[in-house]
């Protein structure tokens, strides 16, 4: 079953940081665009949680929270820079279930989405898939998929891979993909780095990932 997760923060930068994290966990995110309307988009949606800014266009948060209440008893989450005792406290009065203090660490933010899902719906979190020109990468079982094959990685093909794919759009500099390796255990030097990386496309360019690790000559690497 997939969990549908409403985002109602005016901010689009951060409800669409929000939204692709949501993502990597297997969530299916909608943000709310019309602040004027916000209940059509809650009744179209049938969302499982909501994260409810306080200070939003035309009515805050308290006033959307409150008519979700007249309808729903769907988990609630504030998300508010205003986290002072009485705006913590009116949030739980107007019928919220969980604050959370802007700005937040987005794994904090999973972490309590996911305990009201659970306490609510049974829910079980999924290991969270980074997906890239369709390879999806596993990071509960460190394998990589790709039109329905599936690529076994060593660990340190699987710590390239994921620091490259967490890093998608920007070059990864050799430095900081060999302190990635340096977790493996593995003695980590310049050569070790180039031979895994050749040996990684090699496995990519076979399923048909060709080109899929980009070089930047003196710098490093990028998924392209």
């Amino acid at each position: 079953m997939e969990y549908r997760i409403l985002i109602v923060e005016d901010d689009r930068s951060i409800a669409e940081a929000i939204a692709a994290h949501m993502a990597q966990w297997g969530l299916q995110a909608e943000c709310v665009s019309d602040f004027r309307h916000i209940m059509e988009d809650f009744t179209r949606i049938q969302p499982h949680l909501v994260l409810m800014d306080i200070s939003l266009p035309f009515m805050n948060g308290y006033h959307w929270c409150a008519e979700i209440r007249k309808v729903s008893s769907v988990p609630v989450i504030f998300i508010s820079s205003a986290s002072d005792n009485m705006n913590i406290i009116m949030a739980m009065n107007m019928g919220g279930d969980d604050f959370i203090a802007k700005p937040f660490d987005s794994g904090v933010l999973i972490a309590k989405v996911q305990a009201l899902l659970r306490r609510t719906y049974d829910y079980v979190a999924s290991a969270p898939v980074l997906e890239h020109r369709g390879a999806m990468l596993n990071t509960g079982d460190g394998t990589l998929t790709f039109d329905g094959q599936k690529i076994e990685l060593t660990k340190n093909e699987y710590r390239i891979l994921l620091t490259l794919m967490q890093n998608k759009g920007t070059v990864v500099s050799r430095e900081k993909l060999m302190e990635a390796l340096w977790q493996t255990d593995a003695f980590v030097d310049e050569n070790t780095l180039t031979v895994n990386v050749g040996r990684l496309r090699k496995k990519l360019d076979v399923v048909g990932l060709t080109d899929f690790i980009a070089t930047k000559f003196g710098v490093g690497y990028s998924v392209g």
